[in-house]
């Protein structure tokens, strides 16, 4: 890939921050399990068992807060957490790219979304969302400052990126096949993504994660959401692109375990949560 990211991009393997961890739980369990307020305490149980200390949890519900993904209601001493409508949409489109290892990979019809950006080093800060924004929605970096894709229905949210980080004055983007001279389509995508990487991070998780065997009440809760955080962070550099341009990659088909060991797990991390919740 032609820019460095300069850490926009994670690497699923690691075990993230706290504000990472707490968000997977607020997709993975708040959410799911009905629209309730939830007490502090339960996030930060959660959030010990996943290995963060009880100061690291609450500072990052309160960034979360700040960032206007939950609001805070007071209960007599209490304070629970509700879920915003940003929170919703976050997730919804969240969960349909990261979990559904068919959303649009089977059929495809030979155009590309282009985008030519080039950022002046002046606004590097700038720079580092907009390519953390791109590689979300599944774009690659064959050229500084080019980013492509075939998922050519994502032009919106592209469009939305650049307009709300001001930089629409130094894009152009435009929607087409690839044409003569030039490189050729399996040339596009080995300069746009390192698959290399990204097949050998799925290996890494299927190692770590398939025929786990669990300990104690909150193993298999812990285990859900380390898993469901890992496929999250993949999502930045598995562009799930159409079968045609990866012929029997073997990314899909780990994907594809990953992704089930995952909803295997989710009817006891669900209960488990429901027992926390509860207090």
């Amino acid at each position: 890939m032609a820019d460095n990211p300069n850490g926009a991009a994670k690497d699923p393997l690691s075990s993230g921050s706290a504000r990472s961890a707490l968000i997977t739980a607020l997709g993975d369990l708040v959410e799911p399990c009905g629209d309730q307020p939830v007490r502090t305490a339960a996030l930060v149980y959660v959030l010990k068992a996943l290995g963060f200390s009880e100061h690291a949890a609450r500072q990052a519900i309160a960034r979360t807060g700040a960032a206007g993904l939950i609001d805070a209601e007071r209960d007599g001493r209490e304070t629970r957490w509700r879920l915003t409508d940003k929170a919703h949409r976050l997730f919804t489109e969240g969960d349909s790219r990261v979990f559904s290892t068919d959303v649009d990979i089977t059929r495809w019809d030979g155009r590309w979304l282009v985008v030519n950006v080039p950022i002046p080093e002046s606004l590097r800060s700038t720079r580092k969302r907009l390519y953390a924004a791109l590689q979300w929605a599944g774009l690659g970096n064959p050229a500084p400052g080019l980013w492509v894709t075939p998922h050519v229905n994502r032009a919106a949210e592209v469009h939305k990126t650049i307009e709300s980080l001001g930089l629409e004055r130094y894009a152009v983007a435009f929607v087409g096949g690839l044409s003569v001279p030039g490189i050729s389509e399996a040339d596009l995508v080995a300069r746009s993504w390192d698959l290399a990487a990204a097949e050998q991070a799925y290996d890494e998780l299927c190692k770590r994660y398939d025929g786990r065997r669990f300990e104690g009440v909150d193993d298999q809760l812990v285990a859900h959401l380390q898993l469901a955080d890992a496929l999250r962070h993949m999502a930045y550099i598995d562009p799930r692109l159409p079968e045609v341009l990866l012929p029997d990659w073997p990314g899909l088909r780990y994907a594809k375990r990953l992704t089930a060991l995952r909803a295997e797990w989710t009817p006891a991390a669900h209960q488990r949560w429901r027992e926390i919740a509860a207090g």
